[in-house]
């Protein structure tokens, strides 16, 4: 008689919901914001065009800043206690928007915000990993990534609401009230840590350098992966309204985000189990050929099919990708170094979708915006190359009960 399999360890647990709703309240705080920033600036201050961008992307630059050291700090500070310094934080930044008089002092509000947001999400994230069995990771990650995905959507939604006729009080009101429902709930989470570490070990750390203390080796090539895919994706996010503005096609903007949100909340219900079941190749590749094929579909003129494609496409593709590549991120490392892979793998990303409007801005006098689409589809071939290279022709079968 076949033996019974064991039942699946729990996933959707208090702690790991309480964490997801605290990461929906985060992350619509910064969706909400980045939507509004550039306008209020003008508005306000009668900033200039880039003035106003600095005032929206200083955050990420903050956010970058932060993550060069979040992983040491959650080795010196623990879990729970960076996850409540950084929120505390963050709930002041979020009303210090109502005091801030000037360009300026809306600027280093915006970079401190940016660096609470870098801190507290890579805590959270971190203590999420440990509290997903590890037989499940990439299934969990990609459940609790659904509530960046879902704000996505709500956060612009809000922001397009609350500030009608230039009425930001209300902006910075509720998102003073979103960051400090997202404190008191963390405050409720169980945050496991990591087992002490020996005092060889400790040591070794101390005698090792800087960058191996703040970007970890193991997890760095995987997230690579995702600076180049993020680098292509920041395209979209930066310069898809414009194109298709120029091209009269304003209306397809606002929808093209509806069919991205809906098409990765549908992935991320099967990516992570595939992933889990299968290994992370059988996954990963289609991701990033998908992903290529919806960067392709903007190569050309757009058309209501074109742009549907590649909203179908790149939903699947990158939004699956984020929590696939992540969960081998953190599989490379052992449980205490879960805190540097975590901030390594977002490190990665926020260069790639912060920076890389910058570099963009730059091709789109030389290419046009269906050349620059072309450019970034090469880079997202060549993304699934570096996969290949970095991880996929070491990559084993099912995960198992792997760390």
């Amino acid at each position: 008689m076949s033996q019974p399999h064991d039942p699946p360890a729990k996933l959707f647990t208090r702690d790991f919901l309480l964490a997801g709703l605290a990461n929906l309240f985060i992350s619509m705080v910064f969706y909400l914001l980045m939507t509004s920033m550039a306008l209020y600036a003008v508005d306000r201050f009668q900033a200039s065009d880039s003035a106003a961008g600095l005032a929206a992307s200083i955050f990420v630059i903050g956010s970058v800043t932060a993550r060069l050291f979040a992983g040491k700090l959650l080795q010196v500070l623990g879990r729970k206690r960076l996850t409540v310094i950084s929120l505390c934080l963050f709930v002041l930044a979020s009303m210090m928007y109502l005091f801030s008089g000037t360009l300026w002092l809306l600027l280093v509000v915006r970079f401190v915000h940016g660096m609470a947001f870098g801190a507290g999400n890579t805590a959270i994230a971190t203590a999420v990993q440990s509290i997903i069995p590890s037989a499940r990771r990439s299934e969990g990650t990609g459940y609790f990534g659904l509530s960046t995905t879902l704000s996505t959507a709500v956060g612009p939604f809000l922001a397009v609401l609350l500030a009608a006729n230039g009425n930001y009080t209300s902006v910075f009101v509720f998102c003073s009230i979103s960051s400090a429902a997202a404190l008191l709930i963390c405050l409720l989470i169980r945050m496991p840590e990591p087992r002490p570490t020996t005092e060889r070990h400790v040591s070794h750390v101390r005698r090792g350098s800087f960058i191996r203390s703040i970007v970890s080796p193991a997890a760095l090539p995987i997230s690579l992966v995702i600076l180049v895919c993020g680098v292509a994706y920041s395209g979209i996010i930066s310069f898809l309204a414009p194109f298709l503005i120029s091209s009269s096609m304003a209306e397809a903007a606002s929808w093209f985000f509806v069919v991205y949100a809906i098409t990765v909340l549908v992935s991320r219900l099967f990516a992570g189990r595939i992933q889990d079941r299968r290994g992370d190749n059988a996954i990963m590749y289609p991701l990033l050929v998908i992903f290529a094929l919806g960067m392709a579909a903007l190569a050309f003129d757009p058309s209501n099919l074109s742009v549907v494609s590649a909203a179908a496409l790149t939903g699947l593709g990158f939004g699956a990708l984020m929590p696939c590549a992540q969960a081998i991120a953190v599989n490379a490392v052992s449980p205490a170094e879960l805190g540097i892979a975590t901030s390594t793998f977002f490190l990665m990303l926020d260069v790639g979708i912060g920076f890389g409007p910058v570099a963009l801005g730059l091709v789109i006098p030389h290419l046009g915006y269906t050349g620059m689409f072309g450019a970034l589809t090469v880079l997202s071939v060549l993304g699934i190359g570096m996969y290949f290279q970095v991880h996929g022709r070491h990559a084993r079968g099912s995960r198992g009960n792997a760390v």
